[in-house]
């Protein structure tokens, strides 16, 4: 998905930057990119961080990099920072989200007969430098964003590090976040707030949808106000979000935890432990084990020195090699044990089915599933959480195509929760996996546990609506 990070300050801001950037890469998978403004200029670095972290490719820059203002950003697909030299000046530009109408863009582009673009890996168009074109067809920062957020199709929120300061704004429906921190001389914005407390920051505001701000050694000024309408991911906090941080003033572990204890509510197996499929089902299991009174175990332990994400190698045969790898059984938790299992969601299942009959190859019993949301039906088509080919990749539209011969038949009752055709989709992926039982979260359920209005949070990924 990606996530970036700005920092103002009175004084070098360079520790504040490399550091609150850091502690973003759980977000992307591909690129890390600094940008920091003094008086020669700006002055940028990208390295790729597919084998290694980002924190180690960069530490040999840092001590040649300094200034009072920088963005940075970690990236699951393009290089960015992008440099720009325009009539609005020279500026850094990082973008989170996904442009869905780049085509569209492109062509009308084109009709000015006055523009080029660079071409990525692949013929791709770099969508960063796609919106700094919108941007640059303005007479303003300001309007170019407002340009952005009524042009781009998908999501987009940016930072913009420009002379003066940095602007701030979050995508038109607020799908991603845009969190404003501030301490004495120092002013930040960042996608996680877990980049705020070991920085020394704390949190000023939480940008609306469409909001525009510009952060400046002054303080922050609001460019332009939010508007009404919300459509927050909701899979921040099931999965995307990191444990200590804060969307809409809500905190994703503890959204975590109640959405276990939502999960056990509903439940009356008899079982022996709850365990989590570490590390983003770990709080889920951990609500549920609280909730319904049994003891939280571990059965699996990540070994975490030399195998930090699962999914940052590109190939998806590496990806299941690793997964498995990092994933070290405890046979004498496993052995004749009846197990339940929280995940925070089941996207295709190749890795889970991998995991589960290694638990039965090391005697388990039982193998209970609980993921903490409902089916993933349909690809998400506002952020780059799933980068499928097809939306057949997705378990729940194989098990629709298994059961009706085609993935795209009686969908909108497949995603009805307690319909036959939902019981039928449902029993075949954990026929599929495997598993003892298999149950997944209502989607009341998990609205609830977030605690948002529903009309606030996007479920396309569910049920399809927008």
């Amino acid at each position: 998905m990606g996530g970036l990070f700005g920092v103002v300050s009175r004084d070098d801001c360079m520790q504040d930057l490399f550091y609150g950037t850091d502690y973003h890469s759980h977000l992307g998978t591909r690129r890390g990119g600094l940008a920091v403004k003094n008086s020669d200029g700006i002055v940028r670095h990208i390295h790729s961080i597919e084998n290694a972290p980002f924190r180690t490719k960069f530490e040999t820059d840092i001590p040649r990099m300094h200034g009072n203002k920088g963005i940075g950003i970690i990236s699951d697909y393009e290089d960015q920072p992008l440099m720009i030299h325009s009539h609005l000046g020279h500026y850094a530009l990082v973008t989170v989200g996904v442009v869905t109408n780049t085509e569209q863009l492109i062509q009308k582009a084109f009709s000015h007969k006055r523009i080029h673009f660079a071409e990525m890996k692949g013929g791709e168009v770099n969508p960063t430098e796609l919106v700094a074109s919108l941007i640059n067809q303005e007479d303003s920062f300001e309007d170019g964003i407002r340009n952005v957020q009524e042009s781009v199709q998908g999501s987009c929120s940016l930072l913009i590090l420009t002379d003066s300061g940095i602007y701030a704004a979050r995508d038109k429906l607020g799908r991603t976040p845009i969190v404003i921190g501030e301490k004495p001389g120092a002013y930040s914005a960042t996608s996680e707030t877990c980049a705020f407390p070991n920085l020394n920051f704390t949190t000023h505001k939480f940008l609306g949808p469409g909001e525009i701000v510009f952060l400046s050694e002054e303080g922050v000024q609001q460019i332009k106000p939010p508007g009404s309408k919300m459509k927050v991911c909701a899979f921040l906090w099931v999965y995307y979000g990191y444990p200590a941080s804060t969307y809409e003033g809500i905190n994703v572990e503890m959204v975590r935890n109640r959405c276990g204890a939502r999960l056990a509510r509903r439940d009356d197996l008899k079982i022996d432990f709850v365990a989590g499929i570490p590390d983003s089902g770990t709080a889920h299991g951990l609500g549920y084990a609280s909730e319904a009174g049994i003891p939280f175990k571990r059965p699996f332990v990540k070994y975490t020195p030399t195998w930090p994400r699962s999914f940052m190698p590109q190939n998806q045969q590496v990806r299941n090699l690793v997964a498995g790898m990092k994933l070290i059984p405890i046979q004498e938790l496993i052995t004749k044990k009846k197990l339940l299992f929280c995940e925070d969601s089941i996207v295709r299942g190749t890795q889970l089915s991998d995991t589960i009959k290694r638990l039965y190859q090391f005697g388990a019993e039982e193998i209970h599933m609980r993921p903490a949301c409902p089916p993933l039906t349909y690809g998400c088509k506002y952020l780059n959480f799933s980068r499928s080919k097809s939306e057949l990749d997705l378990a729940a539209r194989m098990a629709v195509k298994e059961l009706e011969g085609d993935e795209n038949n009686h969908l909108a009752a497949y995603t009805r929760e307690g319909s036959e055709r939902y019981q039928s989709m449902v029993e075949q992926i954990g026929k599929r996996l495997g598993l003892t039982s298999l149950r997944y979260q209502r989607l009341d359920d998990l609205i609830d546990a977030i605690g948002l209005p529903p009309d606030k949070v996007c479920t396309y990924c569910w049920n399809g609506r927008e």
